[in-house]
């Protein structure tokens, strides 16, 4: 039976491009985000999305070890303990991609190499905004949870 509401689902859906916009450091907000795209994965099937997040600011603590918290200044909260980075690499698993802003990155000092959690340097995006605004240009649909 979940065999069939899945295939009925994508069906329903179809093929989606979505940019998630996580700004924010709150650690429950940034929870329910991760599961809200989880549950759109679930309802659409990976097969058919092209979902990425888009973290600027205060977003970035999504990825912030807590290791590097106190010599980050700018930031309150550093949120990528072990079960906020289980639920990242899970959806990472099925393609979703997670975009840094290079302008975060510098102007709070952040060493993507030790103080965030699984960032490549190709996961690093010039503007974060201006990231969302051409993601939006290309046709991703805008999601702020």
């Amino acid at each position: 039976m979940l065999f069939t509401a899945t295939t009925h689902a994508g069906e329903r859906y179809g093929k989606q491009k979505v940019v998630y916009h996580i700004n924010y450091d709150n650690p429950k907000k940034q929870t329910g985000a991760l599961r809200n795209i989880q549950n759109h994965i679930n309802a659409v099937g990976a097969e058919n999305l092209d979902l990425k997040v888009v973290l600027h600011g205060h977003g970035l603590s999504l990825l912030l070890e807590p290791d590097a918290l106190a010599k980050l200044k700018k930031f309150k909260q550093a949120n990528a303990n072990d079960t906020m980075t289980a639920k990242i690499d899970n959806l990472k698993s099925q393609g979703i991609d997670f975009n840094v802003c290079a302008n975060t990155v510098r102007g709070r000092k952040v060493n993507v190499d030790t103080d965030l959690y699984n960032v490549d340097k190709n996961d690093i995006v010039p503007s974060g905004v201006a990231e969302v605004a051409r993601l939006q240009q290309m046709g991703y649909s805008y999601v702020k949870p």
